[in-house]
């Protein structure tokens, strides 16, 4: 599996003072760095933000961070190998100094915990949309714990995706290590409404400097 981050979109970079947080964009599996742009047009704080491809081509114009294995339960290398990726591209392309804020859909909710769980220090934010944690410990778990981030998890109650069992498994780690604020949509399946744009620009009212 290739760990290049191949391409990505941004915006509000030109006018960026580089000491405001950035939102990282990370896509759900079988998609691509277009998905979640229209996002940031109803989130407040005006944020530059970039949108990262991931690494793993699938069919044409369709991208994944790692492949599908047992629901729910990837295989830790090629999370930790996406998670170096994503790492990598940043160490690159944004000022070691800047905050982030990460903001992930689905398989991109999982890349945004890993981005608060190998590197905490740089993360101002965690919006997971949809998403789940990794079944293994990490390193810093234990520091995450002791500095309860504050962190968002959204999901619908109709979600036929993410199993329950990483549900209970995702809500535990976050209750676990983090001030979590976590919320659950009647009706909503594996996607996005207006409900949970709502409560994340909530979030980020709350987290965001003033």
């Amino acid at each position: 599996m290739t760990s290049e981050i191949q391409y990505y979109l941004s915006a509000g970079i030109d006018t960026w003072d580089q000491k405001s947080p950035i939102v990282v964009l990370m896509h759900g599996y079988g998609s691509n760095e277009e998905d979640l742009t229209d996002l940031m047009g109803y989130l407040p704080g005006n944020l530059a933000w970039v949108s990262l491809q991931a690494p793993l081509a699938l069919s044409f114009g369709s991208y994944a961070w790692f492949p599908l294995a047992a629901p729910g339960v990837p295989k830790a290398e090629h999370v930790l190998e996406a998670t170096a990726a994503i790492w990598n591209w940043i160490d690159l392309n944004l000022p070691a100094e800047a905050p982030i804020i990460a903001l992930g859909f689905s398989q991109g909710g999982l890349m945004a915990t890993q981005l608060l769980r190998s590197r905490p220090e740089r993360i101002a934010g965690t919006v997971i949309l949809s998403g789940f944690t990794l079944a293994e410990p990490q390193p810093l778990d234990e520091q995450i714990a002791n500095d309860r981030p504050r962190v968002i998890y959204t999901r619908g109650l109709n979600d036929q995706v993410i199993t329950p069992a990483t549900v209970e498994r995702t809500t535990g780690w976050l209750q676990a290590h983090t001030d979590a604020t976590i919320c659950t949509y009647e009706g909503l399946g594996h996607s996005i409404d207006q409900r949970v744009l709502d409560d994340v620009s909530k979030y980020l009212l709350e987290i965001l400097p003033s």
